[in-house]
């Protein structure tokens, strides 16, 4: 199966033999100095294995965390953003012998340059194989990597300099930072594994198999709105959550609900008039709501019915989807006959309120005929959380796919998947 844009350049056809081969990989799992989960650094041991196997010299490279101050331009540096406890892990599971480089750091500034003097003696390491590979320092941490200006050329410019082949394997970062996009722009580069794994999957979501079903929840609407509406073309059905559900339902029904901004439910109130008349939302019929955010407590949360309300009523936080929502028979009915579901929801808040996301979870996998599409990021570490029997038999159920970066999909909704800057930038002619 592959419906790969033709123009693609793609590793398998690359020359690796003798080869620096420098892989931007997506291994943004580190929080607070500490890997939150795997499975994204997991997903690219096929890709080093193979530059290695086929006589390359793997540098491998990705973001962690946010690093720059939006207000000063000032990049922090620290343990808690490094890359190490990466390849501590990587070093530990593959015996992969990778060495970060000891580059200089300005308190203010980051890493102003790829330092020629610490590089070269690594690189001849590297290609006499006495370390397996090169891992350099958070790609944030460099100046030039968010700047957009010459700085980011000159970095660009400094990775040519240290590898003769560049791979982007890094679906899930799709802004066009200097380790993203201008670096395919001075070398020769092509798609790795994962990132061609992922745009395969992703036409099925762009171009479903019908019925489809989509499963959309967050924390704000308005960073979901663009995609949202390009979704809503697509699906035959559509199940809100989180505050993105709050909003259309305070649209809707003329409630106020505690937590949801004014702005998020004057935009959803476009999703509520496009849906009078195709009818495609399906609304859980009943919410939790909650007069506290940082607990579950008994005497302060209750179920709310959507049938009960009343135009001007204000309520507290709506924290969950009650489960009971999807006995519905038309929702039930939705999830057991699609053909094609989308998730990128976690219905509740969690930890505290799990029950709507454990519910909707076990109930989309009793459809065994569907091919069941997960959002990477928070969606993915719930499933996990939540439903871990779920979890383990999915990873080797090919009707379930799960994409590493859950921001990324969406935002290739809305673009298409070669409209995403990264992706475009392999692409020749």
């Amino acid at each position: 199966m592959s419906n790969l844009d033709p123009r693609l350049p793609l590793i398998d056809d690359l020359d690796l033999q003798g080869k620096v081969v420098l892989a931007r990989v997506d291994h943004n799992v580190v929080e607070k100095g500490l890997i939150k989960d795997a499975f994204r650094i997991d997903s690219t041991f096929g890709l080093i294995h193979h530059i290695s196997c086929r006589g390359g010299f793997p540098v491998l490279m990705s973001h962690v965390g946010r690093t720059r101050d939006s207000k000063t331009g000032e990049i922090k540096t620290g343990s808690g953003t490094s890359v190490a406890p990466v390849v501590d892990y990587l070093n530990r599971k593959m015996k992969a012998g990778f060495v970060i480089p000891e580059l200089p750091v300005d308190p203010k500034k980051g890493i102003e340059s790829i330092r020629t003097e610490v590089m070269s003696p690594l690189l001849s390491r590297l290609k006499s194989r006495d370390i397996g590979g090169i891992y350099l320092p958070n790609t944030r941490w460099f100046a030039g990597e968010e700047s957009k200006d010459e700085r980011t050329a000159a970095l660009a410019a400094q990775f040519a300099e240290i590898a003769d082949l560049y791979v982007n394997d890094a679906f899930g970062s799709w802004q066009p930072h200097a380790s993203t996009f201008d670096a395919a722009k001075v070398m020769p580069a092509a798609a790795g594994f994962l990132m061609q794994k992922e745009l395969i999957h992703l036409d099925l979501v762009l171009n479903p198999k019908p019925p489809f079903l989509a499963v959309v929840a967050g924390s704000k609407y308005d960073t979901k709105i663009g995609p949202l509406n390009k979704l809503y073309e697509k699906v035959d059905r559509l199940i809100l959550g989180g505050v993105i559900y709050n909003a259309f339902l305070a649209a809707k029904y003329g409630v106020e609900v505690a937590g949801v901004a004014a702005e998020d439910v004057e935009l959803a109130k476009g999703l509520v008039e496009k849906d009078k008349n195709a009818g495609k939302i399906l609304e859980p019929a009943a919410v939790i709501e909650s007069e506290v955010l940082d607990r579950r407590d008994p005497n302060k949360c209750r179920v709310v019915k959507i049938s009960d309300f009343q135009a001007g009523r204000k309520y507290q936080y709506f924290l969950d989807v009650a489960p009971e929502a999807f006995d519905d028979p038309k929702i039930a009915d939705a999830l057991a006959s699609a053909e094609t579901i989308f998730v990128n929801a976690v219905m509740g808040l969690t930890p505290h309120f799990p029950e709507g996301s454990r519910r909707l979870y076990a109930e989309i996998a009793r459809n065994a005929k569907a091919r069941k599409l997960y959002g990477g990021g928070d969606t993915l570490t719930e499933l996990k959380n939540l439903n871990p029997g779920v979890y383990l038999e999915a990873l080797d159920d090919e009707s379930y796919y799960f994409f590493t970066g859950g921001g990324a999909v969406l935002t290739a909704i809305e673009s298409g998947a070669y409209g995403l800057k990264p992706v475009a930038a392999l692409l020749k002619g």
